[in-house]
């Protein structure tokens, strides 16, 4: 571990999903030791024996250690599994997928966080940064598991970085976050591909409460007569979301198939039209 980084640094992971190149696995492991990270997990690598590849072992250099210890998992949900915020290592935002911010602002935010977080178990909570195979990057499943899209601003005419430079540039960021170094906070227009819907008016979203409330009683979540806080809860939560009208609207949709499941609310629909026949 890096001298000069907090003890929070030992809580930070770097995860590779589907690397097809050992030697990349390799570049990884020397790039985030020179930034004094240690923990390297790979997901589904396509040489499952990547540790004793002359590539890697040989790109690795004086890293050799963080290789050998790195671990190997199935899926991403896996290697995530102690992990509580995960930022998907991305050159552009996905139309459904989480925020997309530069890799400063990732990792302005994940070094506070560690901070927040640090003391408040037995088991810390750990970071995340979540990168791509080589060829095509993380899908859209990958990138909807992490908390946010993270980007490395970069010259539109030439995007694309090889997999262990980009491991590089994040583990650097993140070394100087945690050092307390203040960045500014920009983003290439290119790279915002998805305008964000409108939010959603204090009126829809008193009435998306009032509807969210009438389901957790259908569904027995909430028993009035003791609430416990729920409805307090429940708007902190959604708040935090910055809702749109779409979502709004989504929502208040599940609440009605709480509330009254399609199936009866198609034999209520036939049971109207056969009163109005007669």
């Amino acid at each position: 571990m890096n001298p000069t980084l907090p003890a929070v640094a030992q809580r930070v992971t770097f995860v590779l999903v589907a690397p097809s190149h050992p030697g990349n696995i390799g570049s990884a492991a020397r790039a985030i030791k020179t930034m004094g990270f240690t923990d390297l997990r790979v997901v589904a690598p396509k040489d499952a024996d990547y540790k004793n590849h002359a590539d890697a072992i040989a790109f690795s250099t004086s890293s050799v250690d963080v290789l050998e210890k790195s671990r190997s998992f199935e899926t991403l949900s896996d290697a995530l599994y102690d992990v509580s915020l995960s930022f998907a290592m991305t050159g552009y935002s996905r139309e459904f997928g989480p925020p997309l911010e530069t890799v400063r602002a990732s990792t302005d935010r994940a070094s506070v966080w560690l901070e927040k977080t640090q003391g408040e178990a037995l088991e810390q909570p750990k970071i995340a940064f979540v990168f791509g195979c080589e060829r095509s990057g993380l899908t859209n499943e990958d990138v909807e598991m992490c908390q946010f899209c993270t980007a490395i601003p970069a010259n539109p005419e030439s995007q694309s970085l090889n997999l262990a430079q980009a491991v590089q540039i994040a583990a650097y960021e993140m070394q100087m976050a945690l050092m307390n170094t203040e960045h500014m906070d920009e983003m290439y227009a290119w790279q915002e591909r998805f305008d964000r819907a409108p939010a959603a008016g204090v009126k829809a979203i008193e009435g998306f409460f009032e509807h969210w409330q009438k389901a957790m009683i259908a569904c027995g979540a909430l028993n009035p007569q003791e609430p416990k806080n729920m409805m307090e809860i429940s708007r902190r939560l959604f708040a935090r979301a910055g809702l749109t009208q779409v979502e709004v609207d989504m929502l208040r949709g599940i609440c009605a198939a709480i509330i009254l499941p399609r199936a009866l609310r198609a034999g209520s629909k036939k049971g109207a039209q056969k009163t109005s026949e007669s």
